[in-house]
């Protein structure tokens, strides 16, 4: 596949005017070909238009045919595979290995939503048929199911160029709900993401979709995302990223004529409490599981453990004692891009600044390239992260936060002044569980994900994760960005009220031609409708 520097329009490559940019490879500093320009406000425009005529068509497709068109793509990722994983390796300096695993897990989320469309149930089908001898007053036939929302942007993650990406989770489940989709790239990986936009790009084509169903938009800063989220045929975002871009995204789609919803994932610090029998007795197990979350992939995932709660005592002093030898002797790794390295180092250097903040560990050499960081790990005194809750902020990277308490009430006090997280983790024994209840019940009301005896880094893509939390963590805390539910929040239920059968979606026709799951007059079948 030829990389062409240019956005993809109605299935065409399209030369932007905007400025230029490229791709950079963190290990060795270097610029990459080939050259892409920002678009401009005049293909925003089309491509926000094309997507608005596709959605006449593509948002009443089946579930056969969309499943279809989304195990094609899969299918297409595949074959390109090597070449994905070559040029994503070159843009991100992240392990092929690890690569090739992010791309499966993307060809297998994109087969996994294939299946919920094929099976048809997730529409959420009700049917209350009329009771025209009710009394004191009758009752309308009143059926409802979710429709999709309408054209999409998706904003690519500069921390999964496959996962997060072109063909990632947000543009699975928004094709999946029937929407037609808006790429912005990243401009972290370029190239990946103009590779991945081409195999999406044929597979409309080849399945007969209309060209508009998808579309690839380059720029590199905030103008090109901005036009987008503003456009009036635009109706939902998704966006994974930094809190200050999300915030900024949120407050322009708040800001429009018609408001959109945006689901935006964006920072956490995912909290790991370790209580004290599984510290007295797993504690050097602990540390090891520990120091290999925070630091995988340099730091670089939205569920590093940036926080870990720790009384005081001789077990606690030895589990940091180990933390801080495996941090003294740590390599340091290439960083995604130049301004995620400077966001670290700033973040480093302020937690090192703070007054009560204690940095325990943190390689003395200094090597490889401008943008390679090394681990580094602080503590601080529960009663001070308290004073002082800033502390506990989101640094993206590879250092993590220890927090001594001084009691089980400290304890508490801590887990309520957190805000909200991706992911609680504990390790814990059984007894450990009981004794601290209402910790876990605090953590329930803060995260979206619990762990017990894990480590928050890695998520599994199945129909029960969920990857998203109160605010600041995500926009909306009902929904998340990984698993099939994230289908939901593409859609909205509409209701249709003494519709004429021939008139009715398939999904709520009373002989239930596609067998889903319905909820008729409050129970759960498959049975038609009597």
């Amino acid at each position: 596949m030829t990389l062409r520097g240019q956005s993809i329009i109605n299935g065409e490559s399209r030369q932007g005017s905007g400025a230029g940019f490229s791709g950079f490879n963190p290990a060795s500093a270097a610029a990459l070909e080939p050259i892409y320009r920002s678009a401009s406000a005049e293909n925003v425009d089309l491509a926000a238009n094309l997507a608005e005529d596709a959605f006449a068509t593509y948002n009443k497709m089946s579930g056969e045919k969309k499943g279809h068109f989304l195990r094609h793509i899969a299918a297409g990722l595949e074959a390109v595979g090597t070449e994905l994983v070559d040029r994503a390796h070159i843009e991100t300096a992240l392990p092929e290995k690890r690569l090739q695993g992010e791309l499966a897990r993307t060809a297998n989320q994109l087969r996994l939503f294939a299946g919920v469309v094929e099976e048809g149930s997730w529409c959420m089908a009700r049917i209350d048929p009329a009771e025209p001898d009710r009394k004191p007053l009758p009752r309308a036939d009143i059926r409802s199911m979710l429709r999709p929302i309408g054209p999409v942007v998706v904003f690519g993650a500069s921390n999964f160029p496959l996962a997060f990406s072109v063909a990632g989770g947000d543009t699975a489940s928004a094709l999946a709900a029937g929407n037609p989709v808006i790429v912005k790239a990243h401009s972290a990986h370029p190239g990946t993401s103009e590779l991945a936009g081409q195999v999406i790009c044929q597979s409309v084509k080849e399945c007969g979709l209309p060209a508009g169903t998808f579309a690839l938009i380059f720029g590199s800063g905030a103008q090109v995302g901005s036009a987008l989220v503003q456009h009036p045929a635009v109706k939902a975002v998704g966006f994974t990223g930094s809190l200050a871009a999300g915030k900024a995204l949120m407050q322009l789609a708040a800001e429009r004529p018609e408001p959109i919803p945006c689901f935006m994932e964006m920072s956490s610090t995912n909290p790991l409490f370790i209580l004290p029998e599984a510290l007295a007795t797993r504690g050097a197990e602990i540390a090891t599981g520990l120091f290999g979350s925070f630091t995988m992939g340099v730091g670089q995932f939205c569920t590093k453990p940036g926080l870990v709660f720790l009384p005081g005592g001789e077990d606690a002093d030895s589990l940091v004692n180990k933390l801080v030898a495996q941090v003294s002797q740590a390599a340091q790794s290439p960083m995604l891009t130049a301004g995620i390295y400077r966001n670290y180092k700033s973040g480093v250097a302020d937690l090192e600044g703070q007054h009560g903040v204690e940095l325990l560990a943190r390689p003395s050499a200094e090597a490889g390239s401008a943008i390679h960081a090394s681990p580094a790990l602080f503590e601080v005194k529960g009663s001070d992260l308290l004073r002082k809750p800033e502390l506990a902020k989101e640094v993206f990277g590879p250092s993590t936060l220890v927090v001594r308490y001084a009691d089980r009430q400290e304890l508490i006090q801590l887990a309520y002044a957190l805000e909200g997280q991706l992911t609680a983790t504990l390790h814990a024994t059984d007894a450990d569980i009981a004794a601290f209840a209402d910790l876990v019940a605090i953590l329930e009301r803060k995260a979206g994900r619990l762990i017990v005896n894990g480590y928050p880094t890695g998520v599994e893509v199945c129909h029960a994760m969920v990857h998203g939390g109160p605010y600041p963590a995500t926009t909306d805390s009902r929904h998340t960005s990984v698993g099939t539910q994230a289908i939901y929040r593409f859609a909205r239920p509409v209701c249709y009220q003494d519709f004429p059968q021939a008139a009715l979606p398939d999904e709520l026709k009373d002989g239930n031609p596609l067998s889903i799951m319905r909820l008729v007059n409050g129970s759960f079948t498959r049975e038609a409708v009597s």
